[in-house]
């Protein structure tokens, strides 16, 4: 199976663009690449495709990266994803009708099912956050703490892996350690099933994220869903990251949260039925404002209000570490709608 897998793996590689052209449609070609979301071909420019080998021989054609979330593999892959595969034999039959090569009979070792959820997927995403624990007195408690996040009501999205798997990339040092504990945030849609996850790998005592090129990743399907925090309501707090709108809790812990994990993703979020106000904690940077005014367009059409929440510096857990609670608290305070800041915001 393996060398039969290698030999459609080649023969893809060889028809790479055509391949990319068919399965993931919404991307471009630009260069020696094809650029597109994820695997599950979503508008954008986070997973690349090599289209033919480098140069200097040390990018084979065929391969692909998504920048995002750290994944990588072949076009076989790209077939099982962008096709919902089930098993090894679907995808390989798959690919031999695109190469236009006959269908091989069923054979007896051929396996039913595989036994591993495939990389990226949102089985993949519920078997990791399945097997993670509460992060009540973890490494993880301990990290948001260095963040000056302590009050974790509404945290149950959140839990700790002491051994998560580190896909290294080629960025990361060769003696890169292949596991650290992590922080697993479900990602979820809005009927609370779990379509992916995130991670963010700390070192072994919590006090920093790991020494690895990307400590954060996100597996899964992502567009439009996010991490939870609280119960939806007619006013939420939405933003890009998990610690942005934890710290906006730490001083608004009854105001449900979103974190959509990127500009891109925040911006496609969907709306909870009832929502009828929506605060946009919002990065300073371009791609903040640019989410914003995606997310304002869609919400008006829909009868939502946006209220833009705007840092003092960078993001708000910048702002929670450099000025405290109190100080968060009065720049949220001039923002807020009043009969907002009377409900939600906590003082003292």
């Amino acid at each position: 199976m393996a060398s039969i897998a290698s030999d459609l793996a080649q023969r893809l590689a060889d028809n790479a663009e055509a391949v990319c052209r068919r399965y993931l449609s919404k991307g471009r070609k630009e260069g020696r690449y094809w650029l597109v979301g994820d695997v599950h071909n979503t508008p954008g420019r986070s997973l690349y495709v090599r289209l033919s080998a480098s140069p200097d021989g040390r990018g084979a054609a065929g391969k692909w990266t998504d920048a995002q979330s750290g994944d990588h593999g072949d076009l076989l892959d790209i077939i099982a994803a962008a096709q919902s595969c089930r098993t090894m034999r679907e995808t390989l039959d798959e690919a031999r009708r695109f190469l236009s090569m006959p269908i091989a009979p069923p054979t007896e070792d051929t396996p039913a099912r595989r036994t591993k959820a495939p990389t990226g997927t949102p089985e993949a995403a519920r078997r990791l956050q399945a097997a993670s624990k509460p992060i009540l007195r973890s490494v993880v408690a301990t990290y948001l703490a260095t963040r000056r996040i302590t009050d974790l009501t509404g945290c149950e999205a959140l839990g700790y892996h002491p051994h998560c798997w580190y896909r290294a990339s080629e960025d990361d040092d060769p003696d890169v350690r292949p596991a650290w504990p992590a922080m697993i945030a479900a990602v979820t849609d809005l009927d609370s099933t779990i379509t992916g996850v995130h991670r963010t790998w700390l070192t072994p005592d919590g006090s920093d994220k790991a020494p690895v090129a990307y400590p954060r990743r996100a597996m899964g399907h992502l567009l439009g869903h996010g991490v939870r925090f609280g119960r939806r309501g007619r006013v939420m707090l939405v933003g890009e990251g998990i610690e942005t709108m934890l710290s906006l809790r730490q001083v608004m812990p009854a105001a449900a949260a979103i974190a959509g994990l990127s500009a891109a993703h925040l911006a496609a979020i969907l709306f909870p039925a009832g929502l009828q106000r929506l605060y946009v904690a919002r990065d300073d940077d371009p791609a903040g404002a640019g989410a914003l005014a995606t997310l304002t367009e869609r919400a008006t059409a829909t009868g939502i209000e946006i209220v833009p929440l705007e840092p003092q510096l960078d993001d708000f857990n910048s702002d929670l570490r450099a000025f405290g609670r109190d100080r968060l608290a009065a720049n949220l305070r001039s923002q807020l709608r009043a009969e907002d800041a009377e409900l939600y915001l906590k003082t003292g």
